[in-house]
């Protein structure tokens, strides 16, 4: 009865902080100094169709270097507790086919979702999305060949060299931001072309698509992994 209680008395807390924030809440009527400069100078500054790309890889470039820093320190971590659980293991391994239809759905839709995730950072300067999107969305293809076909194979050699390749070019394109422009990931040293066609934004295509194989990648080593401790158990 105290457990009811007391949990009857934090939700209506939680519902009084937050009715009090609805109630009281006010947009703003105008856009504040730094939005207004990112909106007007935007697309003349970076030649991107799409604002938030814009935003996200330039103008706070260095906050999308530290997003994947945290996702490949995030990778290594799993990997690492996984692979020394997997090492003590000696249970074999209890896999359950799958259906038919699992199988067959899976062959006709992994390209599509493949394509799909490409397509989404490879327009990410034109249209919503960009290397993190696409890049998920391709390991979400990867989630559906593990489900479809347990025992699979996937090359760890070439997911390494895709995740090395792919970071070390993110961050020679930052630097070569930093030399030949004004600051770090600025795309402008690459022409930035004619707004709204897909050679335009300067470097920002290129860079969306490092973005995307290395989010791709280390996220299906992550799936991968996973995969590996489930034979475990």
């Amino acid at each position: 009865m105290i457990k009811k209680g007391i949990l009857l008395l934090i939700l209506v807390g939680f519902f009084a902080v937050i009715s009090s924030l609805i109630i009281n809440f006010t947009g703003n009527e105008a856009l504040n100094p730094m939005a207004k400069h990112y909106a007007e100078n935007g697309p003349s500054e970076v030649g991107a169709a799409n604002l938030v790309t814009a935003v996200v890889v330039t103008y706070r470039g260095l906050d999308t270097l530290g997003e994947i820093t945290i996702l490949f320190i995030a990778a290594a971590i799993i990997g690492f507790f996984l692979k020394a659980h997997n090492a003590d293991a000696d249970r074999p391994s209890r896999l359950r086919k799958t259906s038919e239809i699992l199988e067959t759905a899976s062959t006709l839709l992994v390209p599509t979702i493949f394509m799909l995730g490409a397509y989404i950072f490879i327009n990410g300067h034109l249209t919503p999305g960009g290397g993190f999107q696409g890049g998920a969305v391709m390991a979400s293809g990867v989630m559906m060949i593990i489900l479809a076909r347990p025992t699979s194979k996937f090359n760890h050699k070439l997911l390494s060299v895709l995740e090395s390749v792919s970071g070390v070019a993110f961050v020679i394109l930052g630097v070569l931001g930093v030399v030949l422009a004004s600051g770090f990931l600025n795309n402008s040293f690459l022409p930035l072309g004619e707004l709204g066609s897909i050679l335009s934004a300067g470097a920002i295509p290129i860079i969306y698509v490092s973005i995307g194989i290395k989010v791709g990648s280390e996220l299906t080593g992550i799936l991968d992994s996973l995969k590996e401790h489930q034979n475990e158990i």
